[in-house]
């Protein structure tokens, strides 16, 4: 357990800083953060003014002393909506500057973050080198997909988050916590629900989510936004206000305001979209200063693919069979969420989806397609 004082915490592929905020709420201090995107580091400027602001992971040449590095690096090559380049891409292959720097550093916690999608593609490789790297360098590991879900902000978001250590139980940080999930998300979608969709697709899937939504995407490279649209029980079909989307992801009202200083207000919403949640965060770092005995009875070794959570204490690799729902909360609906006007969705955005949507085999609920073309015609 970490006394308590306040612990360092060093941040790479930083963002804007939602894995250090939560560890900023836990107690602990952001010293070195780490972010390429210039739009990024206005706002890691603005909100941590106290740390050291680096560029590029890349040019990092020196050794970093402090209690927890946090690395959520790039996923673009790991998303299942991205281009599928895999662990050996241009932009996720830079997790291999986290291995550089622990080599010649004293860090004994580190927290990375990524997609879940990184555990299937190209069968599990981007998880296998992640594995690999931080067991030849010594380090205990473990590893979950956490649902954003559980932590009172309705978005539906899976993000792995593995936690290494050389001297501590990675398992009593991260896998000790379970509870079932809510009874309400296994119900199926109505009218009379908020149901959370992605308006650009329709074809092949459409990320349907019964009073929330699917998780924020970072949109176009040059920033042209496109958060999930809502259809509400009154027959309107809106997108999230900027600072709703802030919220989602357990921000403070206009966190990334500053990037409008320097650049265009769009920009906010792909940052949001690459933005660790900030609960999640926080409740991670609770879990690093008071751990909890994890029971691992139930494991069993590891064979094929990676489940949803895993671990390893240097002596063989297991599965665990803990769930998506580290904390108990109750489910806030997205329709009580939400505390500025939604952005009614165009006509002809409302028209592609549902042209794409009647050529596709997608399953919608009862008169999900007609509420959306009265939606079309009234606007």
């Amino acid at each position: 357990m970490l006394e308590n004082r306040k612990k360092k915490v060093v941040g790479l592929f930083s963002g804007i800083g939602g894995l250090e905020l939560g560890f900023h709420s836990a107690g602990f201090q952001s010293t070195m953060l780490c972010e390429i995107d210039k739009s990024a580091q206005h706002v890691l400027r603005a909100r941590f003014p106290e740390a050291e602001i680096l560029s590029d992971v890349r040019a990092i040449d020196r050794t970093i002393s402090a209690d927890v590095l946090c690395a959520g690096f790039p996923c673009q090559d790991l998303s299942s909506v991205g281009q599928k380049n895999g662990i050996g891409g241009r932009q996720s292959s830079l997790v291999d500057e986290v291995f550089r720097i622990l080599e010649v550093s004293n860090v004994d916690l580190v927290v990375i973050e990524n997609v879940r999608f990184m555990l299937h593609l190209d069968k599990g490789a981007a998880m296998a080198r992640v594995v690999g790297g931080f067991e030849r360098l010594g380090y205990k590991w473990a590893y979950r997909v956490v649902n954003s879900l559980a932590f009172g902000v309705p978005q539906r978001r899976h993000r792995v988050f593995f936690v290494a250590s050389k001297t501590q139980d990675p398992r009593n940080i991260l896998l000790s916590d379970d509870f079932p999930a809510p009874i309400v998300l296994d119900e199926s979608p109505t009218l009379d629900d908020h149901i959370g969709f992605y308006w650009t697709e329709g074809a092949y899937a459409a990320g349907l989510s019964r009073n929330a939504i699917p998780p924020l995407k970072a949109g176009s490279t040059i920033g042209i936004p496109s958060p999930p649209a809502i259809l509400f029980p009154t027959g309107l079909v809106g997108t999230p206000d900027l600072r709703d989307a802030e919220r989602l992801q357990g921000f403070d009202v206009d966190w990334t305001l500053p990037v409008e200083e320097h650049g265009r207000a769009s920009l906010r919403w792909r940052l949001l979209g690459n933005a660790v949640t900030v609960p999640v965060a926080e409740w991670l770092a609770e879990r690093i200063r008071v751990p909890r005995s994890y029971d691992s009875s139930k494991d069993f070794p590891l064979k094929g693919k990676w489940p949803n959570a895993a671990w390893s204490m240097g002596d063989g690799r297991f599965g665990a069979t803990c769930s998506e729902w580290p904390v108990s909360h109750n489910f806030v609906p997205i329709g009580d969420f939400l505390r500025f006007e939604p952005k009614p969705l165009s006509k002809k955005a409302t028209n592609g989806f549902v042209n794409r949507a009647l050529k596709g085999n997608l399953r919608f609920p009862e008169g999900f397609l007609d509420a959306l073309t009265g939606h079309m015609r009234r606007m």
